[in-house]
């Protein structure tokens, strides 16, 4: 698994999930993305609990291949990667 980031929030614990794969970047979908999800990636980028989420491409459309679809963190994963998802976008 790679790196994550945010994008185009107005913080650094704020914004849109990117991930990297093999050197690619691309996006999370926001398919039932809540509060748990949004846990475990403010915890891998040492930004505390999530506060709340936003779906529907709040921060703008992301760019590259959606990596992960449907996730079902239960909020105390590491790292996005371990948690289930979907084994392809629909």
């Amino acid at each position: 698994p790679g790196a994550l980031r945010l994008a185009d929030g107005r913080s650094r614990c704020e914004g849109r999930v990117e991930l990297e794969k093999q050197g690619i970047w691309g996006t999370v979908c926001d398919d039932g993305w809540d509060i748990p999800d949004a846990d475990v990636v403010c915890r891998q980028l040492r930004c505390g609990h999530a506060v709340r989420v936003h779906g529907d491409s709040a921060f703008g459309r992301g760019h590259g291949p959606i990596l992960r679809d449907e996730l079902g963190c239960d909020g105390h994963e590491r790292s996005l990667w371990e948690c289930p998802a979907a084994p392809e976008h629909d």
